[in-house]
């Protein structure tokens, strides 16, 4: 038997980070991080420590005495230790791994680390290399710093929430955590990251104040640019379901198929648009589009919707699928999250 080649170290294989956060959005930056080759050590009380343990904390797991799924998934590839901060024995013990640390994730409220005697100060005097990642809703300054949030709390202030709905003004509450994931987690990683390039640069870290309602709206840059154009155009904000890329559109949407399931539609440029119409037999169509001066949510383009919605029903996904698919026309069925990695393009993509 040929002995296989050990795989290659990741590119982050000589950084140590100590990851002090709890929940979603920390633990998977510091997750990424880990499996980019980082050596992530992950800190918890010696309680119950992160509520991620008990969330979604099956039978099975109990039985097996097993951390939740959920918590497993987000802390794999780290180390753990168990440190009461609220002592001196602890907090020195933190201080011991600072000194050999590059980066430190936290997400404590704004104060809690100085509290703790473990301010920025105090961390940057022991390591002046480290660079320091603060996660949290509001940010660590400012009238809503101390406040208490979720991710609903977050899109809501970010005026993300109020852009997603149906065309009769309901608001819907996406299953996904856009500001976690993408304030929390990816605007950590990009800003660690960086950071420490800089740290490696110039031997001097940084405190990076990662603010999730903040940065949710920092990355809206095309509702924001459509919400402006609509508004110089009609004279107000476009509201849910108004937009070219929510619904407004009858090029880019979701439509019902015969069999129940839904078909996503992204034939977003006039040339996906112009195929779309014509792997389906309404080729009469192809001029009903944004670019060709269809405004979206405009009553035209309603019509439009209702128009392909109700030829959709007529088919199933499987059949629409066959006609769309040669026409490389940006259509997709919408799977569920069980039906994912069965799919073609997840086990071609390993």
């Amino acid at each position: 038997m040929t002995a296989q080649p050990a795989p290659a170290p990741g590119p982050l294989a000589s950084l140590r980070v100590l990851d002090l956060t709890r929940l979603l959005p920390g633990p998977l930056a510091a997750r990424h991080l880990a499996e980019w080759g980082a050596d992530v050590l992950k800190i918890d009380d010696p309680g119950g420590g992160d509520p991620a343990r008990h969330m979604l904390r099956t039978g099975a797991d109990r039985k097996a005495g097993l951390d939740s799924a959920f918590y497993r998934d987000l802390n794999q590839g780290k180390r753990e230790r168990r440190i009461d901060l609220r002592s001196e024995a602890g907090r020195d013990e933190l201080l011991d791994l600072v000194a050999g640390a590059d980066a430190l994730l936290e997400g404590f409220r704004p104060g809690v680390m100085a509290r703790l005697g473990l301010g920025w100060d105090v961390l940057h005097a022991r390591n002046p290399r480290l660079v320091m990642a603060s996660i949290t809703g509001y940010g660590q300054r400012g009238p809503f710093a101390q406040r208490a949030g979720h991710d609903i709390n977050f899109i809501a202030l970010a005026g993300v929430l109020g852009q997603i709905g149906t065309s009769e003004g309901e608001l819907v509450l996406p299953n996904f955590q856009i500001a976690d994931l993408l304030g929390g987690t990816l605007a950590t990683t990009s800003a660690l990251l960086a950071a420490l390039l800089g740290a490696q640069r110039s031997g001097v870290g940084a405190h990076l104040d990662i603010s999730m309602t903040r940065e949710v709206w920092r990355h809206a840059v095309v509702a924001r640019a459509e919400g402006a154009a609509m508004q110089a155009l009609t004279g107000v904000p476009p509201g849910p379901a108004q937009g070219v890329l929510d619904g407004g559109a009858a090029c880019y949407g979701v439509y019902r198929a015969a069999c129940g399931r839904w078909l996503a539609v992204g034939a977003l440029e006039a040339k996906f648009w112009q195929a779309f119409c014509q792997a389906i037999g309404r080729p009469e169509w192809a001029a009903r589009h944004w670019s060709a001066g269809e405004m979206p949510g405009s009553p035209a383009a309603r019509a439009t919707r209702t128009e392909v919605a109700a030829l959709i029903a007529t088919r199933s996904v499987a059949q629409w699928l066959a006609l769309t698919d040669p026409a490389d026309c940006c259509v997709t069925p919408v799977l569920s999250l069980d039906e994912v990695p069965a799919h073609a393009w997840f086990s071609a993509a390993g």
